[in-house]
């Protein structure tokens, strides 16, 4: 499975992954993948970096080529306060994102 497609499924049933980003390992909660500059990009929680649990959970940028070791996790999440889906950033460039009504 590619990493656009674990993250599509990460974000249809709105479960947590877990990955390396430039060498940190990570567990994020992927709300939105949307394209920038020819790119792929997923906005996503930060739950936990280098295994400590964050306290601090905002919503952050991640380019889907820096994403390695992507693995589905069983843990689900809930969409973050901070996530607005009809931000400006997102219009004419979004390719999936969470529903308030997933399960």
């Amino acid at each position: 499975m590619t990493n656009n497609q674990l993250l599509l499924e990460a974000i249809a049933l709105k479960k947590c992954v877990t990955l390396v980003y430039n060498n940190v390992p990570m567990k994020l909660a992927p709300h939105i993948l949307y394209s920038k500059h020819s790119a792929v990009f997923t906005d996503a929680v930060i739950l936990e970096k280098n295994g400590e649990v964050r306290r601090d959970k905002k919503l952050g940028a991640f380019h889907l080529s820096g994403l390695n070791d992507l693995q589905l996790s069983d843990q689900s999440f809930e969409i973050h306060a901070s996530f607005e889906p009809n931000a400006e950033k997102y219009v004419g460039v979004t390719l999936f994102m969470v529903s308030a009504d997933a399960g």
